[in-house]
């Protein structure tokens, strides 16, 4: 076959509609890993509470892109190719179509019977007659019909094909704007508790993403403060604990320096700002501590966010790190119980509740030490590059203090605050994509409600002077009642009818 031949044949093969099928197949079955483990784009959390319990699996998994698996290059492989296989696919069909509308109706079949739709009948009009009567009638009825040689040649229902092939290229649209908002959009998460706000500048998020061709320099420079957190609870009966709401009260500022504004921000009920979407993802608590110092001073005074291990009971642990302590930085682990109530053998402290009836902390491990030196994450710090001063565990309530050993400081705990994870995504091909999806309903629609359909009529005289009407059809698909109308239109009422062939009605 030579070069030339084996691209010839593999460009036939990736532009068949079977290719396309199979990589839309592929897409799907790509997407699956999607919705089973945790995305980084969409819930980090979890991806990094699934590293810590999956220790093992987690890697192998990583090194697959299966939490980020949208952003996969495999994913991207195939996403690529799908659009290469339809755009092969349809943009000839739709050039093929152009010809097709403005090319004139097929000839008349030498015989009309053998048709699947067929009726004869006799008429005292002249040939010239009937065919100027049949011609005006399938012209008045939207058919595209031309007049020769003693016959109307007649089709309709291009319709079929033009929505065939707007669904096909609205597909096309879809996949591009996809790739349009994957190009120039952005998608940020971060983490906020009440009273702290943030600016959308990629320094701002704890995980930004921005599309290959995003100056992330050049943002959209609006503002978002958390002011209050509410989330309802169901207080008794068998889903005693699950949520029923949340509710984020926010205050915004768009880039054109208007006033602020407030916004009640909902699960599914984003906020636009300057054409970017605000989504509230999750929530959890921010304990509140004051750290004293062995000089007395304090070395910090603020909430700690902490990240739950179980998401019925919201149980959280979290780091706290006193840099400012002297004449040694001092850490501490913590464990916050929302609703603390003691296990039923009385030995362990569990949260029987999400929300913050009685909420308790416990100080499991306190560290001295230079822990700017540690990970810079502030949910760890690395134990083996500090000094473990020595504490037994403490559970403190609100208001409640522990000194630390040595002389080294105290620490209080003074409260809580709630945190809730943000998601702002900028998306260009949101808008387009959405139109294209639309277009591809509609086309579908259209695609099954319409038919092709084409209809002959020849006339010829015959020995009695009468003339003979003789009227065929064809239909795609299963034949409609249009062909019996038409014959009942023509036919005089007092013309003898022959029987109609199988696919239409008897006269």
């Amino acid at each position: 076959m030579g070069l030339t031949g084996w691209l010839r044949w593999t460009w036939r093969q990736l532009t068949s509609m079977r290719t396309a099928l199979v990589l839309l197949f592929l897409v799907a079955l790509g997407a699956v890993p999607g919705s089973i483990f945790p995305q980084r784009g969409m819930n980090p959390e979890r991806v990094v509470q699934y590293f810590d319990e999956h220790k093992t699996l987690a890697p192998i998994l990583d090194r697959f892109s299966a939490f980020d698996v949208f952003a996969a290059p495999w994913f991207a492989a195939i996403y690529i190719l799908l659009f290469v296989s339809l755009a092969g696919c349809v943009i000839p069909r739709t050039w093929q179509l152009l010809q097709n509308v403005r090319a004139q109706p097929p000839s008349t079949p030498r015989n009309l019977g053998r048709l699947p739709q067929h009726a004869t009948f006799t008429s005292a009009k002249t040939p010239d007659e009937a065919l100027a009567e049949a011609h005006a009638l399938l012209k008045g009825r939207r058919f595209r019909t031309a007049l020769a040689d003693g016959s109307v040649a007649s089709e309709k229902g291009y319709l079929h094909e033009t929505g065939n092939l707007v669904f096909h290229l609205s597909l096309l649209a879809l996949l591009f704007s996809v790739g349009m908002g994957a190009l120039f959009g952005y998608k940020g998460n971060v983490l906020v508790t009440e009273g702290l706000g943030f600016s959308n500048s990629a320094s701002q998020y704890d995980e930004f993403r921005p599309g290959k061709l995003v100056d992330a320099t050049e943002l959209d420079p609006f503002r978002v403060t958390v002011k209050d957190f509410q989330a309802d609870y169901i207080t008794e009966g068998p889903q005693y604990g699950q949520a029923k709401d949340f509710a984020a009260r926010l205050g915004y500022q768009g880039s054109s320096g208007a006033a602020e504004k407030d916004y009640t921000l909902r699960v599914n009920h984003p906020l636009e700002i300057d054409g970017s979407k605000l989504y509230l993802l999750g929530h959890g608590y921010s304990p509140t501590f004051k750290v004293t110092d062995a000089k007395g001073d304090v070395a910090f005074n603020g909430p700690a966010p902490f990240l739950p291990q179980d998401q019925g009971s919201l149980t959280s642990e979290g780091v706290v790190k006193a840099l400012d302590a002297k004449p040694e930085q001092l850490a501490f682990m913590a464990v916050f119980w929302p609703t603390a109530s003691r296990s039923a053998d009385g030995k362990t402290i569990v949260s029987v509740f999400p929300g913050p009836e009685n909420p308790a902390v416990s100080i499991a491990g306190v560290f001295a030490g230079d822990v700017s030196k540690g990970p810079r994450s502030v949910y760890r710090i690395d134990p083996s590059m500090l000094t473990r001063l020595k504490t037994e565990t403490n559970v403190l309530t609100v208001g409640q203090s522990l000194k630390f050993p040595d002389g080294k400081g105290s620490v209080e705990f003074t409260g809580y605050k709630e945190w809730v994870t943000l998601t702002v995504t900028h998306d260009p091909g949101r808008l387009p994509a959405l139109i294209s999806a639309a277009l591809a309903i509609a086309g579908l629609v259209v695609s099954f409600m319409t038919r092709r359909r084409r209809v002959w009529v020849r006339a010829a005289a015959a020995d009695d002077g009468s003339t003979v009407v003789e009227i065929g059809g064809l239909t795609l698909g299963a034949p409609t009642a249009e062909f019996d109308d038409l014959v009942k239109a023509l036919r005089p009422d007092d013309a003898p009818t022959e029987p109609v062939a199988a696919g239409s009605t008897k006269e």
